[in-house]
């Protein structure tokens, strides 16, 4: 909700100071806290290493952690408004600096030739009670009683001139005509009464026509704030970046949804895996092609066109299920229950999911991965629509290679899609996959697919 104020200094301006105060209160305490905890710890650990308590000793160790601790967690941002804001960034930053201290301490000590003033076994204890104690004092401080101290942590301050009104949460709006805020850089004054109203703000947004954008950018950064300009032209094209070549300034629309070392984990994995899986399956691939050609002679795979990572096309190997007169290469019309161009040995293949094996070819080929968005037929239809009518995002889900499984697949969102929502579900989770990926994440999919290998809704 929006906060509209009336005066830029009794409705504004104390509030902000306020919330700055209460802000240093918070990470003064919390730095404090901090210091109490090494102590403690370390006091623990000698009782538990030593079997003594209080331990001068374990004083000695705290009085050379504590100050190189308390210069790190600063440099490492442990005591910022992010780290306030996000339980998880203030846990990361806290610990990442306990241990970069201990590192620290055992290599000065080491160089120094003062390792009797250094116990690696105390160190140890001290530093693993400290990283939990400090970890179950922010999961405290995060729950209830930060935001009765400080409710509004980050401070927005949003100015229109003459541009469309925009909504962000709690943030304070005011109008540039009811404030005198119509800066100039020719006018010392309106740039002092801005200075005023962005005091001790973290950002400012601002909403005006396009011919103020350059006069409010060059306003801002003479004031030295955090400053951003909307732009309602931009939406469309839901800009990530922007990068700099030289003079001119491009916006980066898109970028790759994995990285290479990524690429790399993901690539590697497929391979190994999938060729295992082809050695040992071997003898299955055997029966089921004899199978195949006693039902119906007739060739054993069935290859069909498919869509691939980048868009690009790759022909999808599959055992035949369906009879050779009746085979669907375009993919236009989904298997049914009692679907009359499907054998009697397709039916068992599909039911089990057994058609698909071969497809672990396209993934030692690298066509394909063993997890992913499944690649469809360019000619299904959700409903009576192809796929890219009902969704405008069906192109994104190409960014990934396609998979033998996915996060759709062991959600149990298979089978015909009979209905647009069928599609709309499978596209929200693959496009989930693509924006969480991670190694494990993958295992995991794997193993969930051995649940739903047999499904009800394969015909």
């Amino acid at each position: 909700m929006l906060e509209r104020s009336t005066n830029p200094v009794t409705a504004y301006r104390p509030m902000a100071m306020s919330l700055e105060k209460r802000r240093i209160a918070v990470h003064l305490v919390t730095m404090a806290v901090d210091a109490a905890i090494i102590v403690a710890s370390f006091q623990l650990a000698a009782a538990l290493y030593i079997g003594v308590f209080p331990s001068s000793f374990a004083f000695s160790q705290t009085n050379m952690f504590v100050p190189i601790f308390a210069v790190l967690a600063l440099y490492n941002s442990a005591y910022s408004v992010e780290s306030l804001l996000s339980l998880r960034l203030s846990v990361a930053r806290v610990v990442s600096a306990a241990l970069l201290t201990a590192a620290m301490l055992i290599f000065i000590t080491y160089f120094m030739d003062a390792t009797g003033r250094l116990s690696r076994g105390l160190l140890t204890l001290g530093i693993t009670a400290a990283c939990a104690m400090m970890t179950l004092f922010r999961g405290i401080l995060h729950t209830d009683i930060l935001w009765r101290v400080v409710p509004d942590i980050n401070s927005v301050l949003v100015i229109r001139d003459g541009g469309p009104e925009i909504e962000i949460p709690k943030a304070i709006v005011i109008d540039v005509a009811d404030h005198d805020l119509d800066v100039s850089v020719d006018d010392p004054a309106s740039l002092n009464r801005f200075g005023e109203h962005v005091q001790n703000v973290d950002r400012v947004v601002v909403s005006c026509p396009v011919e103020k954008r350059a006069t409010w950018a060059f306003v801002m950064r003479a004031a030295g704030v955090d400053g951003e300009i909307v732009s309602h032209a931009l939406r469309e094209l839901r800009p990530i970046a922007l990068r700099r070549d030289g003079n001119f300034i491009s916006l980066v629309v898109s970028s790759r949804p994995l990285g290479f070392r990524q690429r790399v984990m993901k690539r590697a994995m497929d391979f190994v895996l999938s060729g295992l899986a082809l050695v040992v399956l071997s003898p299955i691939f055997l029966l089921i092609a004899i199978a195949i050609k006693i039902d119906d002679p007739g060739p054993v795979f069935f290859i069909q066109r498919r869509m691939g990572r980048g868009n690009r096309f790759f022909d999808m190997l599959k055992f035949r299920s369906m009879k050779v007169q009746k085979l669907d290469h375009e993919g236009a019309r989904s298997a049914s229950k009692d679907d009359d161009r499907i054998t009697r040995v397709g039916k068992f293949l599909r039911k089990t999911s057994l058609d698909e094996i071969p497809q672990l070819v396209n993934v030692v080929m690298g066509d394909m991965s063993l997890v992913g968005p499944r690649p469809h037929a360019l000619g299904s239809l959700a409903g009576d629509r192809l796929f890219w009518e009902v969704e405008s995002n069906y192109w994104r889900r190409h960014s990934l290679k396609p998979g033998l499984t996915g996060l759709a697949q062991i959600r149990g969102l298979r089978g015909a899609t009979d209905e647009e929502q069928h599609l709309t579900k499978r596209l929200d989770s693959d496009l989930e996959y693509i924006a969480n990926w991670s190694p494990w994440r993958d295992l995991w999919i794997m193993l969930m697919t051995v649940r739903v290998l047999v499904h009800d809704r394969a015909f």
